[in-house]
């Protein structure tokens, strides 16, 4: 299909994982995409095989921490392309640990990678994505965890993310963008890592899942992602999709 011919996006943290599968997914869709993060190599990577399957790529250094980056990292996806349509904020440092273990500094990166850093890609991408541009923002499941011990950094980051996204989806929706938030599970390198590390605590975590699987990365989540900013979901914006094989309940 080609629900996405002619438009940009631009997702961050696009090297791999979750952010390379959305990058796959968009190409797919006929966007063209330019892949953000601070090393060249695995962000050339994920450019290779989209223009292995016929697409158009941009790969830019940008690490969402800097200001500077973020300002230069729009306006190059501007200048090589002709515009921006679509933001996929999914660049995020994870802060990990018990409350009285995480530092003050890991804390402070989680929160500059993640709620900071969305909320100026999405002022540098506003001028671009007025009237008719969308936004999928990334948070987590770990914000409604039964048991939240080790995860509130994290959580704190991704729900202060899943704010600004409803607010930008109120306050932008007259002008014609849609902001959305995705919660994946998704088989990642490093969650593929975690659970090699950990088969028991893996296999509990499976079965957590009613539908028994871990997402892939593009089959599950991209291609939900390329629907969610198609034209197909033109009446949907200020939501959390909650892509995680039903484990997580929102309420």
């Amino acid at each position: 299909m080609n629900r996405l011919t002619g438009k940009t996006a631009l997702v961050t943290g696009g090297g791999q994982g979750v952010g390379q599968g959305i990058a796959l997914a968009l190409c797919a869709e006929g966007a063209r995409v330019a892949v953000a993060g601070r090393t060249l190599a695995p962000l050339e990577a994920t450019c290779g095989q989209i223009r292995a399957r016929g697409g158009e790529a941009l790969a830019v250094l940008c690490d969402v921490t800097h200001a500077q980056d973020i300002e230069r990292c729009v306006a190059q996806v501007v200048e090589a392309f002709g515009g921006l349509d679509i933001l996929i904020n999914n660049a995020q440092i994870v802060p990990l640990g018990r409350l009285l273990d995480v530092s003050d500094e890991a804390f402070q990166q989680g929160m500059d990678s993640g709620p900071l850093a969305t909320l100026r890609l999405m002022r540098a991408s506003y001028p671009y994505l007025q009237g008719g541009g969308v936004v999928v923002n990334l948070a987590s499941s770990a914000a409604v965890r039964w048991d939240a011990s080790g995860y509130g950094a994290y959580a704190a980051a991704k729900e202060a993310i899943r704010c600004l996204s409803r607010a930008a989806a109120c306050e932008w929706g007259p002008e014609g963008i849609r902001v959305n938030v995705i919660a994946p599970h998704a088989l990642s390198p490093g969650l593929e890592g975690w659970m090699q590390a950990n088969p028991e605590q893996a296999q509990a975590f499976v079965q957590g899942i009613p539908l028994r699987r871990v997402g892939d990365c593009e089959a599950d989540i991209g291609h939900t992602v390329a629907w969610l900013v198609s034209d197909e979901a033109a009446y949907l914006t200020g939501a959390t999709l909650p892509l995680d094989g039903g484990q997580a309940f929102w309420g």
